[in-house]
């Protein structure tokens, strides 16, 4: 199985390994342009930054699939405050499926600097002192006390995403 994944985030990469795993994959990491700001502030544009990385990965390689995920921000109706979620799609040329991972309430000090327009990860750097955050255990993984991390969040993402494009359920 080749996959190409549209971002050289080396948790987003291990992600994706780690999810297909047993399928063997040869992974690419390719840079590609989301098309939307660099924090996603619903779910519609998170949803959209993951269909279009999934889509300018595989186009710019010969692999199989193109696997695109975005973590945003969202208020999601029916429960309160800000929430992290985080999105997946994949797509082998043909069809486009589209997975999320878990969505997890941000602390009202750390909404409140998103709502005034700064990003995640920068924020969750100066909150904690870091200065990688992203690329490490991510907001997930500090705000569950390790019960979770960003890889297994987006991997539930790629799980979700690629999933019905292999498996015949869906044909």
């Amino acid at each position: 199985m080749d996959v190409a994944v549209g971002s050289t985030n080396p948790v987003k990469v291990d992600a994706v390994e780690r999810t297909l795993e047993r399928y063997d994959p040869t992974v690419t990491p390719i840079a590609v342009d989301s098309g939307v700001p660099e924090q996603p502030r619903s779910i519609a544009e998170t949803v959209s930054g993951a269909e279009n990385r999934a889509r300018r990965a595989l186009e710019a390689t010969d692999c199989g699939y193109g696997i695109g995920l975005e973590g945003g921000v969202a208020r999601i109706e029916g429960t309160p405050g800000l929430s992290l979620i985080m999105w997946g799609a994949a797509t082998d040329g043909d069809r486009t499926e589209r997975g999320s991972g878990p969505t997890l309430r941000l602390p009202d000090r750390i909404a409140a600097r998103l709502e005034d327009g700064e990003e995640l990860g920068p924020v969750m750097d100066d909150v904690l002192g870091r200065n990688d955050v992203a690329e490490t255990d991510g907001a997930a993984g500090v705000l569950t006390d390790g019960l979770t991390d960003r890889t297994q969040a987006l991997g539930q993402a790629v799980a979700c995403s690629v999933g019905p494009l292999l498996t015949p359920k869906y044909e």
